[in-house]
C-alpha cells in the first residue's frame, strides 16, 4: 500500500506503485460493477452511464464517514471542482440531494460524469491537500487565486567568510538567513540600497569577490567596506553582518542606539571622520523605515487581509509585517462565483495563499471566516509553530485592519474602472467590425527578423481584463523552404503551427451559438481563460491576409475565427491604418476613434513582444560557440578544449596531434574536430 506524504508526515493512501508526485491522487481502476467496490486502494469508477445527481447518489452509497478530498469531472475528463469534507459521505450526499446554493453549482452537478475520492486522517490534512490540488489543477468552479508571481526576499549568505546581501526568489537552496516576504522587487531594491549604506555589506558575486585585487567603486563611494581586499578585518565585517541581521530581525532600535553611541564616542575622541560615517549609517537606517509607511508597535509578525466584495468583483488586500516593520502590500482579485459572500471567498483564498508561502505567527482578517479554527490548526501543522487567526475588534490592530480595508476598496474601484473601460472598448470593437458577439480572447500576431535571419513570430493575447501575458507565445521560424525575408511564408508557418496544435489539444469549438450563449461557452483552458480566439489581428495588409485565410480554409476554421489585417497607413503614420476584413473593402477609422487607439495599443504590444523575442534569439546566436555544432563534444570536452587552447578559433587551427594532447580527446574525436573545421582537407 503506497501513500502520498502530507505536510505533517501523515500518509494519504492511493493505488499508485511509483508515484513521483507527493500529492497525486489515484486514477480510477477497472471494475466489474456499475460503481466499483469500496476498496479505497482500488478507487471508485463510474461505468453505469449515469451523470449528475443520479451518479453522485450511487457514489454516496460507498463513501465512508471519514475526512477526505473529492474531485468532480465532466464528460471531457476535466476536473471541474475540488472539495474537502469532514465526512465525505455527508458532504457528497448534499450534491445528490440538490443542496446547492447557486445556479453555478447546480450546473456543476448536472455536468458531473465521474468523481474520485481520497481519505485523510484529519480534516486539516484534507484542507491542505485541497488547497494544493486547487492551485495545481485550477478547477473552473473553485475560487482561484490568481497568483503567478513569487514573493522576493532579502538573503544574507552564510557559506562564505564575507557574507553578501542579495535579493532572492524561489527555493532556498543556498545556506544563509532569509528575510521577507517583501511585496515587490522594488521594495527589496530600495531596502538593500539603504542597507548597503548603513552596514557596508558587499553585493558582488563570489566569483567577482575572489578575483578582486583592489577595492571596487562601491568601496570608494562608501557603499561597501571592502572585505575582498581586507580593507576591513573579518571580525569587524562579521560585526556589521550581525548588526544587519539584527535590524532585519526586528531589533532595529537596539542597532540604532548602538550606532548612535559609537558616533557619540567618536565625537568625544574628536574623530569627526569616523563620527560622520556613523552619522551616515544612522541616516540610511532612518531612510529604510521612513519608506515603510505604517509601522504599528503592537504587530511584530503578521499578515493582514481585508476583502472588499462588490459588483461581482472581489479585491483582497494583503499587508506584510515582519520584525515590527511594514514590508509592503499586494492586491489580489481571485476568480470566484459572484454569488459567493466575501467571507466565503476569503476562506478559500487563505488556504491557497499559504500553500507555497511561509506562515506568520499572526493573521489578521477584516471579517470572520467559517473555517477560521480549522485554518489555524492546518497552518500550525504546516508552519511548525503556533498561528493565530483573528478579527480585531478594538485598538491599534482594528485600526490597522481598517487601513488595509480602505486600500482594498481603492484597489477594487480602480480595477472596476479599468474593467469597465476595457469592456467598452471590446464592445466598440465588436460593433466596428460587425462581430457576432463581444470577443473574450483576441490574439495579435507579428513577425520580426533582420534580412530574414533569426526570424521569430510573436503572439500576444488580450481579453476583458487587458493583456494576458501568461498566454503569450513565440514561434521560432523553422522552415527551410521559406525565402529569407518572406513575411507571407513566415505568417503561414506561424498560423499553421498555432491552429494545428490548438485543434489537436482543444478540438474545434461550436460557434453556431447565439451571442448570449457564446459568453458562457465551455471553451475554457486550465487558466480559466478561453482557449480559442474570437478574433485574430494580423500586422499586415492584403498579402498577409491572403496567406492567413488560406491556412484557415485549409484547417477548416475560416468560420470559427474572425481574422482582420491591420496595415500601416500612408507613410507608415499611426492613425492612418487600413483594415482588411472578410466581406468588405479595406477601410480606415477616424483618427481619434477610441477603437483605433485600442487596436494600435494591441498592435504595438505584439510588435514589442516580437522584437524582444527576436533580439533574445539573435543574442543567443551571437554568443553560440562553434564547438557546440560538433557532434560528441559536450560541456566537459568543450571546457577542456577551451582551457587548453584559450579560444574556439585556436581550436579550429589546431592539428590532430595537438588536439589529442587534450585530456579526454581520443584520436577519433580529434579527427572529427579537425574535419569539422577543415572540410576540404583530410585529417
Amino acid at each position: 500500500m503506497n501513500g502520498a506524504k502530507l505536510p505533517d508526515g501523515g500518509v494519504l493512501y492511493d493505488e499508485t506503485e511509483d508515484d513521483e508526485d507527493d500529492l497525486a491522487l489515484p486514477e480510477p481502476s477497472e471494475s466489474a460493477g456499475p460503481i466499483a467496490s469500496i476498496d479505497w486502494n482500488e478507487g471508485l469508477r463510474n461505468e453505469s452511464g449515469l451523470k449528475g445527481a443520479e451518479l453522485i447518489a450511487e457514489f454516496v452509497k460507498h463513501l465512508p464517514n471519514a475526512p477526505g478530498v473529492y474531485r468532480m469531472f465532466n464528460e471531457a475528463g476535466d476536473v471541474m471542482y475540488v472539495g474537502k469534507a469532514r465526512s465525505l459521505k455527508k458532504r457528497v450526499s448534499n450534491y445528490a440531494q440538490g443542496r446547492v446554493h447557486s445556479n453555478r453549482l447546480s450546473r456543476m452537478v448536472r455536468e458531473t460524469t465521474h468523481m474520485e475520492f481520497v481519505t485523510t486522517r484529519t480534516e486539516t490534512e484534507a484542507l491542505l491537500l485541497e488547497a494544493n490540488l486547487i492551485k495545481r489543477l485550477r478547477p473552473r468552479f473553485n475560487v482561484l487565486l490568481r497568483d503567478d508571481k513569487s514573493f522576493p526576499y532579502i538573503t544574507i549568505t552564510g557559506d562564505h567568510r564575507a557574507p553578501a546581501i542579495f535579493k532572492h526568489r524561489g527555493a532556498r537552496a543556498r545556506k544563509g538567513d532569509y528575510f521577507g516576504p517583501f511585496a515587490s522587487a522594488a521594495a527589496v531594491g530600495r531596502t538593500i540600497n539603504s542597507l548597503q549604506r548603513a552596514f557596508l555589506l558587499r553585493t558582488c558575486t563570489d566569483s567577482v569577490f575572489e578575483s578582486r585585487t583592489r577595492p571596487c567603486l562601491l568601496y570608494q563611494i562608501k557603499r561597501c567596506s571592502g572585505p575582498c581586499t581586507h580593507e576591513i578585518s573579518d571580525e569587524d565585517y562579521a560585526a556589521l553582518v550581525r548588526e544587519a541581521k539584527d535590524f532585519l530581525s526586528g531589533r532595529s532600535q537596539n542597532v540604532k542606539a548602538a550606532i548612535a553611541a559609537q558616533m557619540a564616542e567618536a565625537s568625544e575622541d574628536l574623530d569627526f571622520e569616523r563620527a560622520a560615517i556613523y552619522r551616515d549609517r544612522l541616516s540610511a537606517l532612518s531612510h529604510v523605515q521612513s519608506h515603510q509607511g505604517i509601522n504599528p508597535a503592537g504587530v511584530e509578525e503578521a499578515d493582514v487581509f481585508a476583502i472588499h466584495h462588490e459588483g461581482g468583483l472581489s479585491c483582497i488586500q494583503v499587508f506584510f509585517f515582519r520584525t515590527g516593520q511594514n514590508w509592503g502590500n499586494r492586491a489580489y482579485f481571485p476568480k470566484a462565483d459572484p454569488q459567493m459572500s466575501g467571507a466565503e471567498i476569503l476562506n478559500a483564498f487563505l488556504a491557497q495563499f499559504y500553500d507555497d508561502k511561509p506562515v506568520p505567527k499572526q493573521i489578521l482578517l477584516s471579517e470572520t471566516v467559517e473555517e477560521q479554527d480549522l485554518l489555524a490548526m492546518a497552518f500550525c501543522e504546516k508552519a511548525g509553530h503556533k498561528v493565530s487567526i483573528s478579527v480585531p475588534q478594538r485598538g491599534e490592530k482594528k485600526d490597522l485592519v481598517g487601513h488595509v480595508l480602505a486600500n482594498a476598496r481603492e484597489a477594487h474601484g480602480r480595477k472596476l474602472a479599468e474593467t469597465a473601460s476595457q469592456a467598452r472598448l471590446l464592445q466598440g470593437l465588436a460593433e466596428t467590425f460587425s462581430l457576432p458577439y463581444v470577443p473574450r480572447r483576441i490574439e495579435i500576431y507579428d513577425n520580426s527578423h533582420i534580412m530574414g535571419t533569426n526570424a521569430v513570430g510573436g503572439m500576444v493575447v488580450a481579453g476583458p481584463e487587458g493583456f494576458v501575458k501568461n498566454q503569450y507565445r513565440k514561434f521560432n521560424i523553422k522552415s527551410t523552404d521559406i525565402t529569407p525575408g518572406d513575411d507571407f511564408g513566415m505568417m503561414r508557418e506561424v498560423m499553421t503551427r498555432r491552429f494545428s496544435r490548438l485543434i489537436k489539444e482543444e478540438g474545434i469549438p461550436d460557434r453556431s451559438k447565439s451571442a448570449a450563449s457564446a459568453s458562457t461557452s465551455d471553451d475554457i483552458n486550465d487558466s480559466g481563460f478561453p482557449a480559442w480566439p474570437d478574433l485574430i489581428l494580423i500586422d499586415g495588409g492584403q498579402g498577409q491576409m491572403t496567406a492567413v485565410r488560406a491556412i484557415l480554409d485549409e484547417l477548416g476554421i475560416r468560420d470559427v475565427v474572425t481574422a482582420i489585417g491591420v496595415a500601416k497607413g500612408v507613410d507608415r503614420d499611426a492613425g492612418r491604418e487600413r483594415f482588411f476584413a472578410d466581406g468588405r473593402s479595406d477601410f480606415s477609422l477616424p483618427p481619434r476613434d477610441p477603437v483605433l487607439y485600442f487596436i494600435q495599443r494591441m498592435r504595438d504590444e505584439a510588435h514589442r513582444f516580437a522584437i524582444g523575442s527576436h533580439r533574445a534569439r539573435r543574442k543567443k546566436e551571437m554568443v553560440r560557440n562553434p564547438l557546440d555544432e560538433i557532434s560528441g563534444i559536450g560541456p566537459g570536452r568543450k571546457r577542456k578544449l577551451l582551457q587548453h587552447f584559450g579560444t574556439a578559433k585556436a581550436v579550429s587551427r589546431a592539428g590532430v596531434s595537438d588536439l589529442m594532447a587534450v585530456e579526454g580527446i581520443s584520436e577519433a574525436v580529434a579527427k572529427q574536430i579537425y574535419n569539422h573545421f577543415h572540410e576540404n582537407r583530410a585529417g
